[in-house]
């Protein structure tokens, strides 16, 4: 079987800082492009106001390439997406939207990108200032009774030790650790993506540290859901094109998310390009295989409106649009959000340095 690689972060805080990578047919791995030391946003202990999200009932209108600037541009109309989802007002699209206003490309990124909610990532190890950066985060979505979707990536042996090598020095710091990011998961409702590729990228590890990993990551979820029941995790399922779903729910079902006193089900497709449609039916396949009552899947939409490339291709490939818009109504059986984990524009390491934001790329995707 062919599999595409899945998700990393090389570094980053406060947007996705993401590459994926394959090494051809036979290797589900996940093998990152490193990055060149991001500057990293920081986030106040208590939120400032944020602006709201701001989108319409309208549908995509792809907007004629123009050369004109920004103030001459016709009115892009926004991609709709729930209000319900936060967008949290630092990431990198932000930064140049808020740098570049006289970019003839800026109203089509701001419009389908920039004014869309994405998911947080707090991926760099520091435990001491973990519990305020993530309060920032949830208690921003709560002052806006949005919903926020935040990604702990600190895992002991992330990547196997490969390009996006880091997080915490071992599992016992990693435990405190996620103590002290349910901490600041608040009491507003709240989506936990856990630890992307940390089940699904798991070969590299023998049968005892596998079994350490899952234990770690059902105390995971546990400590989530006893720090804010209204939070709801979900587990690293990895994407239509990598394992069976019976193999994939095998190894779910031993990293605890079977369990509804840990888990609310499953993630798919984050930072990858499968469809839709595909990954619905491969996420209800493994949620039939995997058990466990009332489970449901969210999915990565960012950047698989046209599915994968034929030609497995995954650094930034050609030809790919946006997804769904992300919403927490997806009107699909057990399909409970549409999510932009990955963030759109944000490079794989082609179109720019790996996790930096790339406009062209953005545009191409958004236009």
């Amino acid at each position: 079987m062919v599999a595409a690689a899945s998700v990393v972060v090389a570094a980053g805080t406060v947007s996705g800082v993401i590459s994926a990578t394959g090494e051809g047919p036979d290797v589900p791995e996940a093998r990152p492009v490193p990055s060149a030391s991001p500057s990293v946003v920081p986030l106040p202990v208590v939120p400032s106001a944020s602006p709201s999200v701001s989108v319409s009932a309208s549908p995509t209108v792809s907007p004629k390439r123009t050369s004109a600037p920004a103030s001459a541009s016709p009115r892009v109309k926004r991609t709709a997406a729930s209000s319900r989802l936060y967008r949290h007002p630092a990431s990198r699209v932000l930064d140049w939207v808020r740098a570049h206003p006289d970019d003839p490309r800026r109203p089509v990124i701001e419009a389908r990108i920039a004014d869309q909610p994405a998911a947080v990532w707090f991926a760099d190890w520091s435990p001491d200032t973990v519990t305020a950066r993530v309060r920032a985060v949830t208690s921003g979505g709560a002052a806006q009774g949005r919903v926020p979707v935040v990604v702990p990536y600190a895992i002991p042996g992330r990547d196997c030790g490969g390009y996006s090598e880091g997080g915490a020095p071992d599992l016992d710091a990693y435990d405190d650790w996620i103590d002290r990011f349910a901490a600041g998961l608040g009491n507003g409702e709240a989506v936990v993506i856990l630890e992307p590729d940390s089940v699904a990228q798991a070969d590299c590890l023998s049968a005892g540290q596998r079994a350490e990993r899952f234990a770690s990551l059902a105390r995971a979820g546990r400590v989530f859901k006893q720090a804010n029941p209204r939070a709801r995790v979900y587990y690293d399922a990895g994407h239509s094109g990598w394992r069976t779903p019976a193999e994939q729910a095998d190894l779910l079902r031993q990293a605890g998310a079977a369990s509804p006193a840990s888990s609310d089900g499953v993630f798919s497709n984050v930072s990858n390009f499968h469809a839709t449609a595909d990954e619905i039916a491969y996420d209800r396949a493994v949620l039939d295989a995997l058990g466990g009552s009332g489970l449901g899947a969210v999915i990565d939409t960012s950047r698989n409106g046209n599915g994968a490339p034929a030609d497995g291709e995954w650094c930034d490939p050609a030809g790919r649009t946006l997804g769904r818009a992300p919403t927490l109504s997806t009107g699909e059986a057990r399909i409970d959000a549409y999510l932009w984990v990955k963030l759109p524009g944000e490079s794989d390491g082609c179109k720019g340095a790996p996790g930096t934001f790339s406009p062209s790329y953005a545009y191409d995707l958004a236009r």
